[in-house]
């Protein structure tokens, strides 16, 4: 005869404890000092001056920033000539070609640059390979704001490549005399491939002293790369325009796990998580950490979870901001 179930004390026996989820969270993550110092220029004009503050393209590649700084009174534009004469424009983290600055003082626009930096280092860069006669070899990707800024301080002398392929088929004027700058937000795996093809193909290839791929695009990369095996699956919050996020979920990708770009927890889908015990977390560059918060409640709302953070590196650069918002 089959055995019974009932508990001898009467009593209906609980069900199973459902088994913790455990979330792999990816550190550092999230916003980067370029992000934090354009997010504040904006954020210190609007309360320094009146609204509407102009800025020229997305101050970051985050639609929740955007958003939150449209609702206090920023209005993004695509162009300059969107912008009334004589108001403020807020030139994005990603830099602008010297072509737009020229406009920008003819038209006596009131001009504070957000640009970051390690993006301002790059243009440099090209200024003085260009001067020195060579041709500029910029890897990153086409129609993002930050290369269309950087081939701009050198539009004649600069060529874009993606890939090796682009490498095969490149050919110059002078083959002695190439250098390469690269878009700060690439992966380091395939960026690394491409450069091995430029020194392959123009033996005296000359390039920067130090890595055109940013700090906190490698540090995150490094990060997630911690982690991705041990995960199941991998979530990395950020927007679909922002370079450095789908890079993560790329390189994801290539190690062999399951991976989505959300843009907040609301972008978690219920079939991702069948069968799934571990999750790695991240977040791209440019978006905010609160997004990342809402990612967790919302998974633990689904079930007890377990955060381990795993941290790779810490993050203490932090960049002062132009004299316009300091001494208003």
């Amino acid at each position: 005869m089959p055995r019974s179930t009932e508990d001898p004390s009467g009593l209906t026996p609980e069900p199973p404890a459902a088994t913790a989820r455990t979330i792999l969270l990816a550190s550092p993550r999230s916003f980067c000092a370029g992000v934090e110092r354009a997010i504040e220029i904006v954020e210190l004009l609007l309360d320094q001056r009146r609204p509407p503050v102009y800025v020229r393209k997305q101050i970051v590649h985050n639609k929740h920033v955007v958003a939150d700084l449209e609702s206090r009174g920023a209005v993004f534009v695509d162009e300059l000539d969107e912008v009334p004469d004589g108001a403020t424009v807020v030139f994005s983290a990603h830099g602008v070609a010297p072509a737009v600055r020229a406009e920008g003082e003819r038209r006596g626009l009131d001009v504070v640059d957000a640009t970051c930096p390690l993006v301002t280092k790059v243009h440099a860069e090209a200024r003085r390979y260009a001067a020195r006669g060579d041709t500029v070899v910029l890897i990153g990707h086409a129609g993002h704001e930050e290369v269309e800024g950087t081939m701009g301080e050198a539009l004649d002398q600069t060529v874009l490549v993606e890939s090796v392929e682009d490498v095969a088929a490149l050919e110059v004027e002078d083959p002695t005399r190439v250098s390469y700058l690269t878009q700060t937000t690439l992966a380091v795996d395939e960026t690394s491939a491409i450069l091995d093809a430029l020194r392959n193909k123009f033996k005296g290839l000359r390039g920067p002293d130090s890595a055109d791929i940013c700090y906190a695009t490698t540090n995150r990369q490094e990060a997630l790369g911690a982690l991705s095996e041990e995960a199941d699956l991998v979530l990395v919050v950020g927007s679909v325009n922002s370079s450095n996020s789908v890079r993560l979920v790329e390189l994801a990708e290539r190690r062999g796990t399951p991976a989505y770009l959300i843009d907040d927890a609301s972008g978690v889908r219920e079939e991702w998580l069948d069968g799934v015990r571990v999750i790695g977390l991240t977040a791209g560059a440019s978006a905010p950490p609160r997004l990342v918060e809402g990612v967790i409640e919302a998974l633990r709302a689904r079930g007890p979870v377990e955060v381990v953070e795993r941290e790779v590196a810490q993050e203490t650069i932090h960049f002062t901001l132009p004299v316009a918002v300091r001494n208003p």
